[in-house]
């Protein structure tokens, strides 16, 4: 859906301290203050560094057809991509249908496959060979509303939320008039939902979800349907919401909506370097060590609504992606990009991905390349298996973002000019010093007391020690 204002839910958190004269507490396990986590979910291993890559299925190809996306599953294994994220593969409404073909985002039935990409045996090839070459599948899952036409409204409408006429209502106040909410009140509806979660993981080794507009629908059945999934197999879940309390029990990692405004804002002129010091402090002080934080250059809805990575970013863009990846937060990979795809693509309509536009883009190789860097370095995993990132005090602190990440052994420094001048700086501490081999070039590289960082305008450095 489009995309959504962000709000981020600022949690109390509590804590206190031993009164004069209090008596002693018998033991640490005891102690009503010693610290307890929140956090019940594991993360399924192989999302330990892994890197999202989102499917538009309609586009993807000149075909449109899971067919013809698993033909490119080779050449997205060589790119070192994790986890494709599928947009919805349910039939699309056709009643108060947007454009010709509809959004994915207006279901028609929860338990069927679009026939425009395909049959259910095509799905399950393409499910069943991405697995084979080392993929995880994730679906985009659709619960807070339905198409018109879907045919629980004509067999269940208590099931969904009404106007003040009675009637059937869009999502409020947005422009969604091709599909009504559900009403999660009622048992039903999140059994039928939740019933189709399980399907789909079940009969087609489907390996999580993405929960489209998932803070419209209540936490409880997320919750609910994180333990039920698991009872079949390890799923990954991203929830299209910022907030810290859906980490819990229920999702792996979540949208960071203030980290794509942020990084667009300095790209734009409208920030510096010290933009983004409210995202990391709130990032290590709020939220939870083991929150996956979706820092996204591009996805279908900025696509679309906001506009390409080239009219976002500008000559800003290399080095917002390289900080996507190598900053604490879950990178993604909108299909196109790796092309330098410069168009908005049409959301109702057809409209593929022009894979030759590319021809002299090297942005494709920049990605590849800091997939493996991200992967040959552990401080940089996602969740509680990476490092914190710690800030390098310097002499130009609103144009050089600079920081350290550091965890047995293994040491990435990473300066960013934030900027469209260029920049010689210095360093005011030693976290940075040692030596390391740089990224762009594999050199040598001693910082010390007298090193001098010096960067072109939008220039960025990743240097690393004791990397796999």
């Amino acid at each position: 859906m489009r995309k959504l204002i962000a709000t981020t839910a600022a949690l109390a958190l509590l804590g206190g301290c031993a009164q004069a004269g209090a008596a002693p507490v018998a033991s640490a396990s005891s102690s009503p203050w010693q610290p307890q986590s929140k956090v019940s979910i594991k993360h399924p291993e192989w999302s330990r560094d892994a890197v999202l890559y989102q499917i538009n299925t309609r586009q993807f190809t000149e075909e449109g057809t899971f067919r013809a996306a698993q033909r490119e599953l080779p050449r997205l294994k060589e790119l070192g991509v994790d986890i494709l994220w599928l947009m919805p593969i349910h039939p699309i409404g056709v009643e108060n249908r947007k454009g010709t073909l509809g959004s994915p985002y207006a279901v028609q039935d929860y338990y069927a496959v679009n026939p425009e990409f395909g049959t259910e045996e095509d799905f399950r090839a393409f499910v069943d060979d991405a697995h084979e070459q080392g993929f995880k599948v994730i679906l985009d899952l659709v619960a807070n509303h339905t198409a018109w036409d879907n045919d629980l409204a004509k067999q269940y409408p208590e099931w969904y939320e009404k106007d003040w006429k009675g009637d059937f209502r869009p999502t409020p106040w947005w422009d969604w008039s091709d599909i009504i909410d559900l009403d999660w009140s009622k048992p039903g509806v999140r059994e039928h939902v939740g019933g189709a979660m399980e399907y789909w993981v079940r009969e087609f080794g489907v390996d999580g979800y993405r929960a489209d507009v998932a803070g419209y629908v209540p936490l409880d059945f997320w919750e609910t349907m994180r333990t039920r999934l698991e009872a079949i197999r390890p799923v990954f879940m991203l929830g299209e919401v910022q907030q810290t309390a859906f980490h819990f029990g229920a999702f792996d990692a979540t949208y960071a909506w203030d980290w794509h405004n942020t990084s667009k804002n300095v790209a734009q002129g409208k920030g510096n370097a010290t933009s983004f010091y409210g995202y990391y402090a709130e990032n290590e002080s709020l939220w939870p060590r083991e929150a996956m934080r979706m820092t996204y250059i591009e996805n279908h809805d900025s696509n679309a609504w906001e506009g390409t990575m080239e009219e976002n970013y500008g000559p800003a863009l290399e080095a917002m992606t390289a900080l996507s990846f190598t900053g604490q937060g879950l990178p993604l990979i909108h299909n196109g990009m790796e092309a330098c795809n410069a168009k908005r693509l049409e959301f109702f309509e057809k409209d593929a991905i022009d894979w030759s536009q590319g021809a002299d883009c090297d942005y494709g190789a920049l990605l590849a390349k800091l997939i493996e860097f991200r992967k040959s370095n552990p401080a940089l995993e996602n969740g509680q298996w990476g490092a914190v990132m710690h800030k390098v005090e310097n002499s130009h602190p609103e144009q050089l973002f600079a920081w350290v990440r550091e965890e047995q052994g293994n040491k990435v420094v990473g300066l960013f000019n934030m900027s469209d001048k260029q920049l010689t700086a210095t360093f005011s501490d030693t976290l940075p010093h040692g030596t390391y081999r740089d990224f762009a070039s594999g050199a040598r590289v001693t910082v010390d007391e007298g090193y001098r960082v010096e960067l072109p305008a939008w220039g960025f450095r990743l240097l690393s020690h004791g990397s796999q």
